[in-house]
């Protein structure tokens, strides 16, 4: 036990024993060894392997955001596009009504023209129809009075051809 405590008492770290710094350094070494065999090199990979994964994904986001911006733009251009092609088709549209509704107008106005031509043409027909009738109706009475007046005054035979001779030289002379 003295000398245990001479040990200590000569021991201090400021000057260590030669065989401590001989073990310390080889178990040191061994350790070292085993560990850059068996820790340190799966350690390096994983680290390695983490490295290229986050890198993997920072990529995959990069590339994910630049197909959301690009997709973006797509769906901007899209919907402009829709846009456009929505106003086209409303000016077609009104172009379509306005031209349907001249259409209508005109035909409107060509059946009305030719309603009120064909009812001027029935309306002079049936003028021209009742000129008729009444002439013929004038015509007739004008006859029935003229047989009355005739057959009055001519009942004798002479007197009756010598007014038709007159009548026949009369009408020769027209």
């Amino acid at each position: 036990m003295i000398s245990n405590l001479i040990f200590l008492a000569e021991f201090t770290v400021i000057r260590p024993d030669p065989g401590t710094v001989f073990w310390t350094t080889l178990i040191f070494a061994l350790f070292w060894f085993l560990m850059s065999r068996f820790a340190f090199k799966p350690i390096a990979n994983a680290l390695k392997e983490r490295e290229l994964d986050i890198q993997n994904s920072l990529d995959a986001a990069k590339q994910a955001r630049e197909e959301m911006s690009h997709l973006k733009a797509k769906n901007e251009e899209l919907l402009a596009q829709a846009q456009e092609e929505r106003a086209k088709i409303l000016h077609e549209a009104k172009m379509a009504k306005d031209t349907i509704i001249a259409e209508a107008r005109d035909k409107a106005k060509e059946e009305a023209r030719r309603v009120v031509v064909n009812a001027k043409d029935e309306i002079e027909n049936m003028r021209m129809a009742a000129v008729v009738d009444l002439k013929n109706q004038v015509g007739n009475i004008a006859v029935e009075i003229a047989e009355k007046i005739l057959e009055r005054e001519l009942k004798d035979k002479p007197a009756q051809e010598k007014y038709v001779k007159d009548l026949v030289d009369d009408m020769k002379l027209n």
